[in-house]
């Protein structure tokens, strides 16, 4: 197992990390947490080197992506940079990419009740405006589970604030700051049930961030 305890924070700046093999030829990954070597809770950063394919396989607990870089690809369509993906439990597909891409992917973490299929170009889609001087993409929700983009605006702070169901972020572009540290573009965050921060940036910073899906009493 790697980083399944919910209750410890975690910080990992993929960036600096080194690419691992996986079962495929020409897909590499950065393993940010894992239950077991091929299956179960698993989140990771895979690259796909131009022409990689990967045999079609089920997602029995479902698979979400955000694509960081280049086009991922499978039966469904073509998904460039800023799409946004979820496959339900019980999916499968032969995803491939002919040019190359950088996808973030989380594995077999859907409440089984939670059987949207989606495809947002985040690109093209509206911002919303959020507290402060935020702007919010909303992504995805399921019961407690809350999936967005939030632009923040240069110079930008946010109250002090605690997180029921705890608090992932990746960070797309920017600096992201908060009391503990700064988390340069493409570091992952997770932050346990009810912790706190004060986070604000410097420059304009933009965050992929999920809230409220993480293990209560873990």
């Amino acid at each position: 197992m790697l980083n399944m305890d919910f209750n410890e924070k975690l910080v990992i700046r993929t960036e600096e990390m080194d690419w691992v093999s996986s079962p495929s030829a020409n897909v590499l990954r950065k393993p940010l947490e894992r239950e077991a070597k091929e299956s179960g809770h698993t989140t990771s950063i895979v690259t796909y080197k131009p022409g990689a394919k990967f045999p079609e396989h089920p997602h029995p607990k479902g698979e979400e992506i955000f694509v960081i870089q280049g086009t991922f690809s499978d039966e469904t369509g073509d998904y460039g940079p800023g799409t946004y993906l979820r496959n339900p439990p019980g999916s499968k597909h032969a995803p491939y990419s002919d040019q190359g891409c950088v996808i973030f992917v989380k594995l077999n973490q859907f409440d089984s009740q939670d059987l949207d299929s989606v495809r947002i170009n985040t690109n093209t889609q509206a911002w919303h405006p959020g507290i402060g001087g935020l702007e919010v993409m909303p992504l995805h929700e399921f019961k407690h589970e809350h999936v967005a983009l939030v632009k923040w605006p240069p110079g930008e702070k946010f109250q002090p604030h605690r997180h029921f169901g705890g608090e992932e972020i990746l960070v797309l572009s920017g600096t992201f700051k908060d009391e503990h540290g700064e988390y340069p573009s493409h570091t992952w965050i997770r932050s346990p049930h009810m912790s706190e921060h004060f986070p604000y940036v410097d420059e304009e910073t933009i965050i992929w961030v999920k809230t409220g899906h993480l293990p209560v009493g873990y």
